[in-house]
């Protein structure tokens, strides 16, 4: 993941999970953190507390080898996923409650340089927000060290362990330094991909991120 061999990853659901599974098949250390007692202890016994094809074989595989384990606390990491829900609330806007809670967690362990990857289906805005309620939590830190992006997940039930891998994805950045991050830690998903891309700043509307297109690939 662009050298980076420390991922946690908050929220262990549908997406959270099969991102933890494969991040860990390649040797990065995967610590996933949940709030749901069951989850917590179906992975790391190996197991999965949903259906989803070929997840089970990797998150044995990874339990086994020691990259991957599951825990409610958030650690200390290099790169930070962020993979939690954003329901809907009564009037229609988007709950962003779950990505606060999980910022929460992240906030402290922050030393500056790390990289916050926002997966969650979320509305325009929902990034920026990410960022400024980590400095707020953070004033310490310097706004430039703090590496804030977008990379939402398009997969269909049933194929989400071949689709994280072959789909294409646009990563937006707070900034440009946290845009080249993120895109470059999506050649561990697309192996030997050399992708086009912009570095523009993604807020206000701005066109910007970085699109890595589909390579073939297929899992083990």
């Amino acid at each position: 993941m662009n050298n980076i061999k420390e991922v946690a990853v908050i929220g262990l659901g549908y997406i959270g999970l099969p991102t933890a599974a494969i991040l860990a098949s390649k040797g990065i250390t995967v610590k996933g953190v949940d709030v749901t007692p069951r989850t917590v202890e179906a992975v790391n016994k190996g197991e999965v507390p949903f259906v989803e094809p070929a997840l089970g074989e990797f998150v044995s595989a990874a339990v086994a080898a020691g990259t991957l384990s599951a825990s409610f606390d958030t650690p200390e990491a290099e790169a930070y996923i962020v993979a939690v829900p954003t329901p809907f609330n009564d009037d229609y806007t988007a709950d962003l409650s779950y990505i606060e809670a999980a910022a929460d967690g992240i906030a402290p362990k922050l030393k500056g340089g790390e990289l916050v990857i926002l997966e969650s289906t979320s509305p325009p805005g929902a990034t920026q927000h990410l960022f400024d309620y980590l400095l707020a939590k953070r004033p310490d830190l310097n706004k430039d060290s703090l590496l804030v992006a977008h990379c939402p997940e398009r997969v269909l039930p049933g194929y989400v362990m071949e689709e994280l891998v072959t789909n294409d994805r646009i990563v937006g950045g707070i900034t440009p330094g946290s845009s080249r991050q993120s895109q470059g830690s999506l050649r561990d998903f697309l192996p030997g991909s050399d992708p086009h891309h912009r570095r523009d700043d993604c807020r206000n509307g701005k066109a910007g991120g970085e699109l890595v297109p589909r390579r073939q690939y297929r899992l083990r």
